[in-house]
C-alpha cells in the first residue's frame, strides 16, 4: 500500500521513503504561509502567480505542500509578497539547539583565572554554523586575586549580580555594581583589577567569531 502523508491543507500525496520528515514539515509551513500572505492581499492564485512570476500550477502545488521550493522560487515569492524570505518559514517545526541548566548544576570548568581563585560555572554553550556562544557564572571570593590580563577572540558581555569590582579593559577601568553591564572586544586585555566588595558574582557571555567555531 502506498505510504501517504497528509499535509496542512487536508490533501494527501505519496510520501517518498527517502524524503526526510523535516523537509515535509518545512514544505507544509511554507505552503501555509504563502496561502495566508496571498489571502491577506486579497489575490487569487492566478493573479498572485502572475505577480510573482511563476505558473498558477506551481503556486497551487506550493500552497498544498506538494513540491519543494528552490531558493530562486523562494526569492520570487518573498519579493512578490514584499516580505523577508524568513517570513515564509514562520512556524516551521525545525529542531533548534537549546541549553537548559538547573540552578547550581552548571559544570565547573577551568579558565585562565582558575589559578587566581576565580570560579567558573558553565551555564550554556551553543555551537553551530557561524556561531558559538558561551555563558558563564563567575564567582570571586576572599581567596580570589585580581587578573586583568584575559584576552580572547570575539565579544564579551558582563552583567553584575553581586558585589563591587573595578574591571579594566584596554586603557580604561570601570567600577561595576549589581545591575551594571559592560560589553567589550575580547582581544583587549581585560579582567578584574580591584575587588571592592566580596563576594562578587557576575554573568559573562562570550560570542566567538566564525574562525573559532
Amino acid at each position: 500500500m502506498s505510504d501517504l502523508i497528509r499535509n496542512q491543507s487536508g490533501t494527501a500525496r505519496d510520501r517518498d521513503p527517502q524524503e526526510p520528515v523535516g523537509e515535509l514539515e518545512l514544505e507544509a509551513a511554507i505552503g501555509r504561509n504563502v496561502r495566508q500572505l496571498r489571502q491577506q492581499q486579497g489575490m487569487s492564485v492566478a493573479d498572485m502567480a502572475a505577480k510573482v512570476g511563476i505558473s498558477k500550477a506551481m503556486l497551487s502545488k506550493i500552497e498544498n505542500a506538494q513540491t519543494s521550493c528552490s531558493l530562486s522560487t523562494l526569492a520570487l515569492l518573498a519579493k512578490g509578497f514584499d516580505v523577508p524570505v524568513t517570513t515564509l518559514f514562520r512556524g516551521a517545526d525545525v529542531e533548534r539547539p537549546a541549553a537548559f541548566v538547573k540552578s547550581g548544576t552548571g559544570a565547573r570548568i577551568v579558565r585562565n583565572g582558575t589559578k587566581q581563585g576565580h570560579e567558573y560555572e558553565l551555564l550554556g554553550s551553543l555551537r553551530g554554523e557561524h556561531k558559538r556562544l558561551e555563558c558563564l557564572h563567575v564567582t570571586l571570593s576572599e581567596k580570589s586575586q585580581t587578573y586583568p590580563l584575559f584576552q580572547h577572540p570575539g565579544t564579551e558581555f558582563i552583567f553584575m549580580l553581586e558585589g563591587v569590582m573595578d574591571y579594566s579593559h584596554s586603557r580604561s577601568v570601570y567600577r561595576l555594581h549589581p545591575g551594571d553591564s559592560l560589553q567589550f572586544d575580547g582581544e583587549g586585555a581585560h579582567g578584574p583589577s580591584d575587588l571592592i566588595e566580596l563576594p562578587i558574582r557576575f554573568l559573562s557571555v562570550i560570542a566567538f567569531p566564525d574562525s573559532q567555531v
